[in-house]
């Protein structure tokens, strides 16, 4: 029967971990396996997906290293497939909450088709009458941790002073658009000329500076926020919060999303600034997504009538074909991609 056929299935493999340095794309291989579009006889509560989009996100770097402490996702194996986020179609199901056609976003494999026996990372697409690319970003995971972060980790307020550092990025530029529809102050930095314009033209930012230009980031900041920052939306770490913490105002608030600055160094840079955390009484809180995930339903409901009325823009970065994988990966890390990225697996 043509609903068992067994096909090719192409896969993207870590070989081996990165512990320090840049990922190359060398750290990873395309290899090809068969698997049968059926799922097994007596398997329940299982989908097949045909995998559509997959995205590229910075937090996969973590996996690629033997964590030897403990972290809230596990490191990929040598030798065995890469997963993350994604949008797929199933193919074929034995659980009660997905049916054969429906679309699905979550955690799914780096290969053209996926057996999932424990699908708990899924959420069923109910949208359909927007990109479902967006799905891998602005409806997705990212978006969903733009929100936490700042209406729930940030609690803004109309008129605040707002910064953001990786603002182009998946997440950044949600935040900026989020903080600007509240009637907040908004700066972004970004790291390249074109990325600015973008934050500036295509986002609304107040304003926004190519931090790669600015050899004094105190001094900078000093010129954007005079009166100080009241939410700092952390991405970058490093120098950056250094630079960050004495333009902070008395009970500033900083989200930690991210340190992408920090996650190929051998040894981590040290932050001196921190006494500031005191007489200011900043609040510095780390946050992941995964807690947040109950709020999905509320965020639709705020996000979806934005994106309608063009109130809220998004820009994605496209690579095609699974074999583009690898190298769309490794360029988060230079700043290479320009706006989310994704990959392409099947347009159909």
């Amino acid at each position: 029967m043509a609903g068992e056929e067994v096909v090719r299935n192409k896969q993207v493999i870590l070989k081996k971990y990165v512990n320090y340095g840049l990922p190359k794309e060398s750290d990873m291989e395309i290899t090809e396996s068969s698997i049968q579009l059926k799922v097994p006889e007596g398997t329940k509560d299982a989908v097949l997906l045909k995998n559509l989009y997959l995205s590229c996100d910075p937090y996969m770097r973590g996996r690629m290293k033997n964590l030897k402490t403990s972290s809230y996702v596990s490191s990929f194996e040598p030798g065995s497939l890469l997963s993350g986020y994604g949008v797929a179609k199933v193919l074929d199901s034995t659980h009660p909450d997905y049916e054969k056609g429906d679309f699905v976003w979550g955690i799914t494999g780096w290969e053209e088709y996926s057996l999932l026996t424990a699908p708990n990372g899924l959420f069923k697409i109910q949208h359909t009458d927007v990109p479902l690319t967006y799905y891998t970003g602005l409806l997705g995971m990212p978006g969903m941790t733009a929100y936490a972060g700042f209406y729930e980790v940030c609690s803004p307020k109309k008129g605040e002073y707002v910064y953001i550092s990786a603002a182009s990025g998946a997440v950044g530029q949600l935040v900026g658009q989020f903080a600007k529809l509240l009637g907040c102050y908004v700066v972004g930095s970004a790291g390249s000329k074109e990325k600015v314009e973008l934050l500036k033209s295509k986002f609304g930012f107040d304003a926004a500076f190519n931090y790669k230009e600015e050899p004094d980031l105190d001094a900078t900041l000093k010129r954007f926020f005079p009166e100080g920052i009241d939410i700092y939306f952390e991405n970058v770490g490093g120098k950056m919060l250094d630079a960050v913490l004495p333009n902070m105002r008395i009970h500033g608030r900083i989200a930690v999303c991210g340190m992408i600055s920090q996650y190929n160094q051998d040894h981590p840079e040290g932050v001196h600034n921190l006494m500031h955390v005191i007489p200011k009484r900043i609040r510095i809180e780390g946050f992941v997504v995964l807690d947040f995930y109950h709020l999905y339903p509320k965020f639709l409901e705020m996000v979806i009538p934005h994106i309608k009325e063009g109130k809220i823009t998004y820009v994605e970065d496209i690579a095609e074909g699974l074999e583009s994988a690898p190298a769309a990966l490794v360029g988060l890390f230079t700043g290479r991609n320009v706006g989310k990225q994704l990959v392409v697996v099947s347009h159909d």
